[in-house]
């Protein structure tokens, strides 16, 4: 009973996290497909190599030392963040390497390093929450494992990946060869350096002071990183400003349409094509809208790249097909 209860509140949270995540892609949603994928890979290959891994890297520093404390700390502050940061960052460069179409914006990199993340704390929580938590506390100490790691930090692992994720999205959308060398280990250097700072701090400090102070810390940085985000949101909406007024002087789409493809909730499209019985092909409209706004721009800034020009003229072709069926 305490098991399963432990993979619900272990995993079922990081779906909501992970839904959460999805939804503020606003305006070029990725395939669902590759954001299970990187879910999958976080549980999977992150959260099981690192398992495996911290354990022996653990085991090493003891023999080496013979103490219990530098083993804990090690494992703790240097060695989980290197390698968890690095198991994570893979499912990253893998859709940066095999699916670069798909990598348009810096948002991107923080949807699908946030996404591996969450499978990799789903799994994780599910370990603390029953070993750390029931196990050695009982009903009690699960309970307070819950609240630790869903409520308090249970946007730990997401905030830290994010940063590999940007450095892969720079690297993807940079033509300075200097850029796209270093953005990549800068962004891992900066997700491992935060991670450390997240498993060190508290310990440092001591006590509930210290645990306190850590939560300040995290949310601190929560912040800023949501700002970004958002920052990151209004920008995207802009290239769709600019990228989309275009296809109205040319009459691929109406004013309305452009309208509604540059708000940010869309509501009022989606519920009369609802009503309708057009779902389908509205939000298949506005996401490619999207796709294309995001496609030009990257034109404009790279260059023909892999064909960039003829995937434009695949979405011209689309929307023609598809605005006469779009609700605004």
């Amino acid at each position: 009973m305490a098991l399963l209860a432990a993979i619900f509140f272990g995993f079922v949270p990081m779906f909501l996290f992970a839904a959460f995540v999805n939804w503020l892609d606003r305006y070029e949603k990725e395939p669902k497909v590759l954001l299970g994928a990187a879910f999958v890979w976080g549980v999977v290959i992150a959260g099981g190599g690192a398992y495996i891994l911290n354990t022996v890297f653990g085991i090493g520093i003891y023999v080496l030392t013979g103490s219990e404390s530098a083993a804990d700390f090690g494992t703790t502050s240097i060695v989980a963040p290197i390698i968890e940061e690095a198991l994570k960052g893979l499912a990253v460069g893998a859709v940066f390497l095999m699916f670069r179409k798909e990598f348009d914006s810096i948002l991107d990199g923080i949807v699908y390093g946030a996404i591996t993340a969450l499978g990799f704390a789903a799994i994780e929580n599910v370990l603390y929450i029953y070993r750390n938590g029931y196990q050695e506390g009982g009903w009690e100490g699960f309970w307070v494992l819950v609240v630790v790691r869903v409520i308090l930090v249970g946007w730990m692992h997401p905030f830290f990946t994010a940063f590999t994720g940007i450095g892969f999205a720079v690297a993807r959308l940079n033509k300075n060869t200097l850029v796209k060398i270093l953005a990549v280990p800068a962004g891992y250097v900066v997700a491992v350096l935060t991670h450390s700072f997240h498993n060190t701090f508290g310990s440092l400090v001591g006590g509930g002071g210290g645990f306190f102070l850590g939560i300040l810390a995290d949310y601190f940085g929560y912040f800023l990183m949501t700002s970004f985000i958002i920052w990151m949101i209004i920008h995207e909406r802009n290239i769709l400003k600019r990228q989309l007024v275009e296809e109205v002087n040319n009459g691929a789409i109406s004013k309305q349409q452009y309208k509604t493809a540059i708000s940010f909730f869309q509501f009022n499209a989606h519920i009369s094509a609802l009503t309708s019985g057009s779902f389908g092909p509205t939000k298949r409209f506005y996401q490619v809208l999207g796709e294309l706004a995001h496609k030009k721009e990257q034109l404009a800034r790279v260059g023909e790249e892999s064909g960039n020009t003829k995937i434009i003229e695949g979405y011209r072709a689309e929307l023609m097909r598809l605005a006469p069926l779009a609700k605004v």
